[in-house]
């Protein structure tokens, strides 16, 4: 990474850590993600820009301006998911969870009150929106067949297997956030890091992602 001269900054991702970023930064200056350089753990922000892409997705397709009632499913209780589900449970919005750590996922069933699926059936609980915060290709053609919510939209990375999903996600009338737009989040805000970083502005910058999104359904 160090010979390539800043042409490729890395920063943290799926199964890498704050920590692990350090540790690359003992071996070269092109990472960001880190205390070091400013901004640290990005999913927070990156949380914010899911919850504004869902906020999007429910106005447009659903015609509501808030959450309240809305029925989300999430898959995943990872750094984004928790804080992601934790602003919809703030928001009002009734929430079904899935996580293979069952330790953590009845910890925070039981802290706010939340409903529990078993991880294979969370695809198919009948609700407004999937929000999947896992990995991604999880959706499968069959599954997008059995899919009981008006919105898919989440975090996860690479969410489509196939051109084909979306297209058959479109043809059942189901709003798809692409992934490369609602979880920008967090490259916004490591666009921020710097000796100067300010987390209030990258939240402002990823608050737009909302009206993005509005014209980006518009344009579909």
């Amino acid at each position: 990474m160090d010979g390539l001269g800043g042409r490729y900054i890395t920063a943290e991702d799926v199964g890498s850590s704050v920590a692990d970023m350090r540790i690359i930064g003992h071996e070269t200056p092109h990472v960001r993600g880190t205390p070091e350089t400013g901004g640290g753990d990005s999913a927070p922000v990156t949380a914010f820009g899911i919850y504004q892409g869902v906020c999007a997705a429910v106005k447009h397709k659903l015609g509501r301006d808030d959450l309240s009632v809305i029925h989300v499913a999430v898959q995943g209780l990872g750094h984004i998911g928790a804080a992601l589900y934790r602003r919809l449970s703030d928001d009002g919005a009734r929430l079904t969870i899935a996580e293979f750590d069952t330790e953590s996922r009845d910890r925070v069933a039981t802290e706010l009150n939340l409903s529990v699926a078993a991880p294979h059936e969370i695809m198919r609980i009948e609700a407004d929106v999937f929000a999947p915060c896992a990995l991604g290709a999880v959706p499968k053609y069959k599954t997008i067949l059995e899919f009981k919510v008006a919105i898919v939209a989440g975090a996860a990375n690479n969410l489509l297997a196939e051109d084909r999903h979306g297209a058959l996600l479109h043809k059942r009338g189901i709003l798809y956030v692409p992934d490369y737009a609602i979880n920008a989040g967090g490259i916004i805000n490591i666009f921020y890091e710097g000796p100067s970083y300010d987390c209030e502005q990258s939240m402002v910058h990823t608050a737009r992602l909302y009206e993005t999104l509005l014209e980006l359904f518009v344009c579909a």
